[in-house]
């Protein structure tokens, strides 16, 4: 996996490299801004790029604009971004403009190796993974009317894993049930919510779209 690592903060950047090198993936690029970030992505075309949400000139969204960029001018780039901050409304920006191949984790949750390789292997296979986190505090918030009230509560459960870009294997060990059982469950899912067999679209990804938009 070919890679390319935006963070400002030099010591979290070579961190993230280190990781990454140990994990047995190559890191083809660094950068620590917004026009070093595209700069490096458009000459090394990783199979995905991982940065900072908020990086110079303005430390504010410039993640966010990277991800809008790389999804317009290299389709098929994955972007993985990170931040320091329970942010829900980035993530949900980040997901509606690109909801394919695209993430977005807190940085305390990819200090776990195995936690950052998994992520970015299902961002290059075109999945979205989202902090769990930021899934328990979108479906905690109260709604007056829930486009989800189709799904059955283990239904509901089955679709928050998936938001949190796990597997069906992953499902199926965490609520302890066998994978025949997710497959069938997530089968159901997509039914319900009327996403159509179509080989041009990931229903996972539209899937777990309209669950994230359910709860803002």
């Amino acid at each position: 996996m070919r890679v390319v690592v935006a963070d400002d903060v030099l010591f979290t950047r070579a961190g993230l490299v280190r990781l990454l090198a140990e994990a047995g993936c190559e890191v083809v690029g660094e950068a620590h801004d917004l026009d070093s970030t595209l700069r490096e992505t458009l000459v090394n075309r990783p199979d995905v790029v991982v940065l900072d949400i908020r990086m110079p000139p303005t430390h504010s969204d410039e993640g966010l604009v990277a991800a809008a960029r790389i999804g317009a001018d290299l389709p098929g780039t994955g972007v993985l971004v990170l931040s320091s901050y329970v942010e829900p409304a980035y993530a949900m920006r980040l997901i509606d403009d690109h909801p394919e191949g695209v993430g977005y984790l807190l940085k305390e949750r990819v200090s776990d190796t195995a936690v950052l390789v998994d992520a970015l292997s299902r961002i290059v296979d075109g999945e979205c993974v989202v902090d769990p986190t930021i899934v328990a505090r979108l479906v905690g918030r109260r709604r007056r009317t829930d486009p989800l009230d189709v799904l059955t509560e283990r239904e509901r459960e089955v679709l928050a894993l998936l938001a949190e870009g796990l597997s069906n294997r992953a499902v199926a060990e965490r609520i302890t049930v066998t994978e025949r059982t997710v497959e069938a469950h997530t089968k159901l899912i997509f039914q319900k919510l009327g996403l159509d067999a179509d080989p041009l679209s990931n229903r996972r990804v539209q899937a777990v779209l309209a669950y994230l938009r359910s709860a803002t």
